[in-house]
C-alpha cells in the first residue's frame, strides 16, 4: 500500500457524524473558554487548533500523517547514513587500520579529533545558508559528498591521507545534525515532537548497530581483490550513502512554507497552528548575524543547553568511539566484538522510543533525562570497575548505552521547541550542536592506548562529566521554571509591548504568552 492510499483509508474511517459531532463540540468549547491565564492552556491550544483545522478545511490527523510519512523517515535515513559513516573508523580499527597505516602513538585519536574541528565552526553557517538554499538541495549534497570522502578512506594509505579525509568528513556533515533539528521543529508543536525527534536521533543507535553488524560480516571480504577488511567497511558503507543521496534530494523536506508535498491550506495550518502553541514562525522576516548576536547575548538558555549537550557528549563519543575495542579487550575477537557491540545499540534504541512516548504523553522531559543520565553513571561504574569480570563490563555497556542515547534527545528536543521562531531555533540547535560537539574532541583523547585495557582515566572521565550533565539538567529545569514566572509580572509584559513588531517577532519564545516545557 502507498502512503497515499495509507493516507486516504484513514480518512475514510472517520465517519461523517463523527466529524460533524467534533465541530458542534468545538463550537460549545470556543464559545465557553474564558482565557484568563498568560499562558494559553492544553485545552485551549486543542480548541483553537482544532477550529483552525475547521476553518481551512483541514483534516489534522491525517495531515499529521502525511507529514509523519513525508519528514521523519528522510532524516533518519539521512542521519543514520552520516553517523554510520562518522563511526565506521572505530569498527575499522579492530580490524587493524592503526597496524596497516603504520599509526603510532596517538595518531587514531588525532585522527578522530580532525573531524570534529569543522563540524564545530561550520553548524551555525549551515543553518544560515538554509534559509537561502533549499534543505533538499543542500543537505543532499552535503550527504552526497560525505558518503565520496568515505570511500576515499578505504583508499589511504598513511596518516596524512587519514586526517584529510577525516577533516572532510567533519565539514560535510556539519550541515546535518543541527538542520535536521531545525526543520522538524518547524513542523511539529511542543507536545508532538518528543517521539518523532527521538525516533530520528535513536537511528543513531540503529547506525551504531548496523555498523558493528556490517562489520562483523565484512570480516569475510578481507583480502578480496587485494583490500584489506577495514577498507571493505568504508568502500561499501561510502558507496550505499553516496548512492542514496540520490533518492534523498527528492525525499528531504524543505520548511513547511517551502514544502514540495503540501498543499497551500496545509502550509497555512501547520504555520498557524504552530503559532496557537508557540509564536509566529518569522520564516518571512530577514535577520542577519547583528540579530543573531544580540539574541546570543541577551539569553543565558543559549550557554546553558549547549554546556549540557557538551556534558553528554563526551561520554556519548567515548562510548560511540570505543566500545568495540573495550568488548574486544574483555577476550573476545576481534569478529566477536563487532558483533557483541550489537546489542547495546538495539536496546538503546528501543529505550528511547519508549520514554520518548512517554515524554509526549506525560508532556515532560527534564525528569527522563535525569532518569536517563543516572542510569549511564551507573553503566559506566560497571565498565570502569568490574575489570576482572567481563560479563559485568558487557552488562554496564548496555546501561551506558540505553542512558546516553535516551538522555540526548530529550535534552536536544527541549532545547529545539523551547526556542520559537526561525532566528532563534536556527542559531540554539546550531549553537548548542557546535558546541557541545567540542566534547567530542575530548572524547577522543580519553581512551589512549596505553590506558587499555581497563581505560580507567577515560572512563572516570565520563562519569563526571555525566554527573555534570545531570546537574546541568536541574540547572535548565530551574532557569525555565524562573522564565515562565518572570513573564507573568507586569514589567516584563510592559517591556514586551514596548518593543518594535520586527523585534517581537525575532525574540520568539521570550513573547510573554510562550511557556516552556521542562
Amino acid at each position: 500500500m502507498t502512503p497515499n492510499e495509507s493516507l486516504s483509508s484513514i480518512d475514510k474511517a472517520i465517519s461523517p457524524a463523527d466529524e460533524k459531532r467534533s465541530q458542534n463540540a468545538i463550537d460549545d468549547n470556543i464559545d465557553s473558554l474564558d482565557i484568563t491565564s498568560p499562558f494559553p492552556t492544553d485545552e485551549e491550544i486543542k480548541v483553537k487548533t482544532t477550529a483552525l483545522a475547521k476553518e481551512l478545511d483541514i483534516n489534522e490527523r491525517r495531515l499529521m500523517w502525511k507529514v509523519d510519512l513525508c519528514v521523519v523517515p528522510p532524516f533518519v535515513l539521512l542521519y543514520f547514513l552520516a553517523f554510520l559513516d562518522r563511526i565506521n573508523i572505530s569498527n575499522a580499527n579492530v580490524y587493524g587500520i592503526s597496524r596497516d597505516l603504520n599509526l603510532v602513538g596517538n595518531q587514531f585519536n588525532t585522527a578522530l579529533t580532525v573531524f570534529f574541528v569543522p563540524y564545530i565552526f561550520f553548524e551555525v553557517l549551515s543553518n544560515y545558508v538554509m534559509k537561502k538554499v533549499p534543505p533538499h538541495i543542500w543537505l543532499s549534497l552535503c550527504i552526497f559528498f560525505f558518503g565520496v570522502v568515505t570511500i576515499g578512506m578505504g583508499f589511504v594509505t598513511n596518516f596524512g591521507g587519514l586526517v584529510a579525509c577525516r577533516f572532510l568528513l567533519g565539514l560535510f556533515e556539519s550541515a546535518t545534525f543541527p538542520g535536521i533539528f531545525y526543520i522538524m521543529a518547524t513542523y511539529y508543536t511542543k507536545f508532538e515532537a518528543q517521539r518523532r525527534i527521538s525516533a530520528f536521533f535513536s537511528c543513531t543507535c540503529l547506525a551504531g548497530a548496523s555498523g558493528s553488524a556490517l562489520a562483523y560480516r565484512i570480516h569475510d571480504l578481507d583480502g578480496v581483490h587485494g583490500y584489506a577488511s577495514w577498507q571493505w567497511i568504508f568502500i561499501i558503507e561510502g558507496a550505499f550513502t553516496a548512492g542514496l543521496a540520490f533518492f534523498l534530494f527528492f525525499l528531504i523536506p524543505d520548511f513547511p512554507e517551502g514544502s514540495r508535498f503540501l498543499k497551500s491550506n496545509e502550509k497555512e495550518f501547520l504555520k498557524r497552528k504552530l503559532e496557537i502553541s508557540s509564536v509566529s514562525s518569522g520564516f518571512e522576516v530577514h535577520h542577519t548575524w547583528r540579530d543573531m548576536l544580540h539574541a546570543f547575548k541577551t539569553d543565558p538558555l543559549f550557554i546553558l543547553s549547549a554546556f549540557a549537550y557538551f556534558c553528554l557528549i563526551i561520554p556519548s563519543y567515548g562510548y560511540a568511539y570505543f566500545a568495540p575495542t573495550i568488548i574486544n579487550q574483555m577476550g573476545y575477537t576481534a569478529q566477536s566484538a563487532n558483533q557483541h557491540a550489537v546489542y547495546p545499540w538495539l536496546l538503546a534504541f528501543g529505550v528511547s522510543n519508549v520514554v520518548a512516548f512517554c515524554s509526549d504523553f506525560t508532556k515532560i522531559r527534564t525528569p527522563y533525562a535525569l532518569v536517563s543520565g543516572c542510569i549511564a553513571i551507573v553503566g559506566l561504574s560497571l565498565v570502569l570497575s568490574l575489570t576482572d569480570d567481563p560479563n559485568g563490563r558487557y552488562a554496564g555497556c548496555f546501561l551506558t548505552a540505553m542512558g546516553l542515547y535516551t538522555a540526548m534527545p530529550q535534552l536536544v528536543c527541549l532545547t529545539s521547541l523551547n526556542f520559537g521562531g526561525h532566528l532563534r531555533k536556527g542559531l540554539g540547535t546550531a549553537f548548542q550542536i557546535g558546541f557541545g560537539n567540542i566534547g567530542g574532541i575530548i572524547a577522543t583523547f580519553i581512551f589512549l592506548k596505553g590506558d587499555s585495557p581497563q581505560y580507567k582515566k577515560g572512563l572516570s572521565i565520563c562519569i563526571a562529566f555525566t554527573a555534570l550533565a545531570v546537574i546541568m539538567f536541574m540547572v535548565i529545569w530551574g532557569y525555565l521554571a524562573l522564565c515562565n514566572k518572570k513573564k507573568q509580572s507586569t514589567a516584563y509584559q510592559e517591556k514586551w509591548n514596548n518593543l518594535s513588531e520586527r523585534d517581537q517577532v525575532l525574540a520568539g519564545d521570550r513573547h510573554p504568552s510562550f511557556k516552556y516545557m521542562y
